[in-house]
């Protein structure tokens, strides 16, 4: 690096638009389409750079300042043609944020080019091999992905013309520095390098030294931030009972006014229509909004006629409204910074305010990250906190209805007349042999305060004076009262939250399920799968190992004995049963007893391979027949009476039985199916 240009430049909104960043009319009307209307600081900062002239630059802005446009609206600019290769590869840190940046981008294209396609880990490897194959302009991916994708074969960049590193401190933080290094030099080392990073920490700087040459950087105005002030709290709650979850939380506000981060449109559709249902005061907020239409959500929003806003955090950025009470995390955040940036938008200008997520039991790991974020970004810290009870609710919410309801009707409740400090200081005088007037000394600390009570107008009058002929006064009252509340004190108001199992992880069971690699399953998607069906933490699904057609799990020990009994009953499930050749010893190891000699407590021998799996004795798939070792060394055919009746097949192949309830072994019809 030549030279270290740091560009601080004291810009506003007001004063450009986008038509003056050097945008062409076809990207112009990208952005009209999209709801934009004026550009973000650090937009202002990089477009013009991207479109003229040739410098590297790192651009230092905070997560929602519209980075994304920042480089897509360049890139989808400038690349409009088929190179018959790709043209700008984007690395991003995880998954979710890599989809969301080639959804986004994808959305500023007005013609044919450029093509996108995202790869990350997770997903299918065989989808993405045909997607690069067909051609693609721009590459967003994760580090681990590329590398292997590159380590393949299937991406070259060496005629890469932009190479973009977004969240760049993020995936430093995650631990891809030694990825990023590797794809950097498989890159081309002339192509333009784009380095966002919400953080200028020396690992940036480094990499900048080593791969960019010269840079410019440039950062946004930013203005001196404020003390957070926000609570920050969660609640594990399954996917299917969220809705429940949050409905407790808003009822247990006095006055709820808050925002309610999804991550997909049409989950911010379905909780806003949900809670509309229930009679609250709510909008949903996102891109496929029109922006007259947007405009009007956030005109109401801000004159609180809508006192909840369900939003993704594309269509909230720029949202700046003062008084939130509330932030609630209805989906997890993707990273860091785009947790810090959702609760800063509550606790300002010297107010509390509340901050509430709320994840599903296999999240937890992702919490443990959250929290440390929360205790480096904000100084505070992430609490668990437990689900409130529908009768703690109501309690809550019950003198809460009745207080306001007195106070209509003129019945004002008793006020302290001194403050408790007030108090305290008058007790500290007396203590002190201070002379204090007796008229203070002796005053009463509270009293009646004195209303005007509303006028009654006569048929109102004429209608409770019939009324109480009925019945006592106190019972016409109780009974007016009890129509007047009933539905919003109804206990049948709320749904039910079912209290999470607490499975022992000390003693597991190993099972067999039939679904392997032919079905697309790896370790981490049949993880992912058995922690969705249980809904369990995906690292209490152990000891995972897959092969072509089935593969075998340790799960913990009443869990799995559940699903056994439910994958009897259950045909939209996979065939799934005891693995009889582990000899029940993992239950023996996990209470501690004796494995036999030259075993550790792993279950595995001398050698290190582990006795229980099939995988060192050869994959005895369900294919038809294979040629296999007789017991006298030759090859030949496998005797079917060596094997045990209980274990034969139907056919007569090694393996295990079906059900005879079992229509097809084809386990891949269960791939896509939801639990």
């Amino acid at each position: 690096m030549d030279e270290n240009e740091t560009l601080n430049e004291e810009i506003t909104n007001e004063e450009i638009s986008f038509e003056d960043l050097g945008l062409d009319e076809a990207t112009l009307q990208a952005v009209e389409a999209k709801g934009f209307e004026n550009p973000t600081p650090i937009q202002i900062l990089a477009i013009p750079r991207l479109l003229d002239g040739d410098a590297n630059i790192i651009a230092k802005a905070r997560t929602g300042t519209g980075k994304t446009a920042a480089f897509g609206l360049p890139l989808v600019q400038k690349i409009r043609s088929d190179c018959g290769y790709p043209q700008a590869l984007i690395l991003t840190p995880t998954r979710e944020l890599c989809m969301q940046v080639c959804r986004e981008i994808e959305s500023f294209a007005t013609g044919k080019f450029p093509r996108l396609t995202a790869v990350y880990g997770g997903a299918s490897m065989g989808t993405q091999l045909k997607e690069l194959k067909k051609g693609v302009e721009i590459v967003v991916g994760t580090p681990g992905r590329v590398k292997d994708h590159i380590e393949r074969g299937t991406l070259k960049l060496d005629k890469i013309s932009y190479f973009i590193l977004d969240e760049a401190d993020e995936m430093l933080d995650m631990g891809f520095r030694e990825d990023i290094e590797n794809i950097f030099q498989n890159a081309n080392p002339d192509s333009r390098i784009l380095l966002f990073s919400a953080t200028m920490p020396k690992e940036i700087l480094q990499i900048a030294a080593n791969f960019m040459g010269e840079y410019e950087v440039v950062e946004e105005e930013t203005k001196p931030e404020e003390p957070l002030l926000t609570e920050q709290h969660y609640w594990v709650v399954r996917e299917y009972e969220k809705i429940e979850a949050l409905v407790r939380l808003i009822d247990l506000s006095p006055d709820f006014y808050g925002l309610v981060f999804t991550q997909t449109k049409s989950d911010a559709d379905s909780v806003s229509k949900q809670l509309d249902e229930r009679g609250y005061e709510v909008a949903a907020l996102h891109g496929d909004i029109p922006q007259a239409q947007r405009e009007k959500i956030l005109a109401r929003f801000r004159s609180k006629k809508t006192r909840i806003l369900v939003a993704t955090d594309v269509a909230a950025r720029g949202i700046d409204i003062e008084g939130l009470t509330h932030v609630v995390n209805y989906a997890i955040p993707y990273d860091g910074p785009t947790y810090v940036h959702r609760i800063g938008r509550t606790g300002r200008a010297g107010a509390k305010g509340l901050a509430f997520t709320l994840v599903r039991p296999e999240e937890r790991r992702r919490v443990e990250y959250l929290k440390q974020v929360a205790k480096k970004s904000t100084k505070g810290d992430l609490i668990e906190d437990k689900i409130p009870s529908v009768d703690e609710v109501l309690a809550v919410k019950k003198e809460r209805i009745f207080a306001d309801f007195k106070a209509k009707i003129g019945i004002k409740e008793e006020k302290p007349l001194f403050t408790e400090t007030v108090e305290e200081e008058v007790n500290s005088l007396l203590e002190d042999g201070t002379e204090v007037d007796n008229q203070v000394e002796n005053q009463t600390v509270s009293k009646t305060e004195e209303v005007e009570l509303p006028k009654i107008r006569k048929e109102y009058a004429s209608l409770a004076e019939e009324l109480c002929k009925a019945d006592t006064p106190e019972n016409m009252v109780a009974r007016v009262l009890q129509i007047y509340f009933g539905r919003q004190l109804d206990p049948a108001r709320y749904g039910s939250i079912t209290p999470l199992k607490t499975f022992n992880q000390g003693k597991q069971i190993r099972i067999y399920v039939q679904l392997g690699r032919r079905d697309g399953f790896n370790a981490r998607e049949i993880a992912s799968y058995f922690s969705s069906l249980l809904h369990i933490a995906g690292r209490m699904v152990d000891r995972i190992e897959v092969a072509d057609t089935f593969s075998l799990v340790s799960l913990p020990y009443n869990a799995g004995k559940e699903l056994l009994e439910r994958a009897k009953k259950d045909r939209s499930l996979p065939h799934m049963h005891v693995d009889s050749k582990s000899g029940d010893s993992f239950e023996k190891e996990s209470r501690g007893g004796r494995g036999g000699k030259g075993r550790d407590r792993g279950g595995r021998d001398r050698n290190g391979r582990d006795r229980n799996s099939r995988f060192d004795r050869g994959d005895r798939s369900e294919r038809g027949s294979r040629e296999t070792k007789g017991r006298g060394g030759k090859e030949g055919k496998s005797d079917k009476n060596s094997i045990p009746k209980d274990r034969r097949r139907k056919d007569g192949l090694p393996g295990f039985e079906r059900r005879s309830d079992e229509k097809t072994s084809n386990a891949s019809l269960y791939k896509k199916k939801r639990f």
